[in-house]
């Protein structure tokens, strides 16, 4: 047999200091008073531990200890999901700026063809004058070579610069709207200076110009 306090009955049992005073007054447990103190008399061979239930207490803990691990695996997926768009982010401009640096370049491309054509108009009219000046008597006429390569030069070979025609073409409007269109340009044609007309076909710029006012 082993002596013990009602606390520490109380513990081993696994209940609280009443419950054990109740089953004492049952009977159910033996006592001895020792130097004034009741003392609980246990057997371990016969007494069953009992196993204390969850109070609310336990049970409120244990909750929050579920809300705090899903809080924090949410938390997680976020951080994931953020670096994921961050990433994306990066990449995107990495893109943009490409994309701005390769239209650079085509655009100086364009300028410095358009400067050689400019130049080697040049070349020719001054070889053209010359053999006038050395052949007074002779007929030469320029006016033709130079019309071509003056065509040559303003024709629009790049996607940036297209007709009114072929842009036209290229879009699903109606044939009503397709005629009042074609009414707005041709009536601003001489007047607007985003509008470049050669040989008598209208050629728009939209990477220097905005028609939005007449589409």
């Amino acid at each position: 047999m082993k002596k013990v306090t009602v606390a520490e009955a109380a513990e081993y049992f696994g209940v609280s200091k009443e419950a054990i005073h109740n089953r004492i007054r049952r009977g159910s447990l033996e006592v001895v008073v020792d130097n004034g103190i009741k003392m609980v008399l246990l057997n371990p061979d016969k007494v069953v531990k009992l196993t204390r239930k969850p109070t609310q207490v336990t049970a409120a803990v244990q909750n929050d200890e579920r809300y705090y691990k899903l809080i924090q695996e949410q938390n997680e997926k976020l951080q994931w999901k953020i670096e994921k768009l961050e990433g994306e982010t990066r990449t995107l401009r990495d893109q943009k700026e490409l994309m701005l640096i390769n239209e650079r370049k085509k655009i100086e491309a364009i300028y410095r063809e358009k400067d050689e054509q400019l130049k080697n108009i040049l070349s020719t009219l001054s070889s053209q004058f010359m053999l006038l000046q050395e052949k007074p008597s002779g007929i030469i006429d320029v006016s033709e070579t130079l019309e071509v390569e003056i065509q040559e030069l303003s024709s629009p070979k790049k996607e940036s610069i297209i007709s009114l025609k072929k842009y036209l073409k290229s879009q699903n409007y109606s044939e009503k709207k397709l005629k009042r269109i074609k009414k707005a340009f041709s009536k601003r044609v001489k007047k607007d200076k985003r509008i470049t007309e050669i040989n008598g076909k209208i050629y728009l710029d939209f990477t220097k110009h905005d028609y939005l006012d007449l589409l």
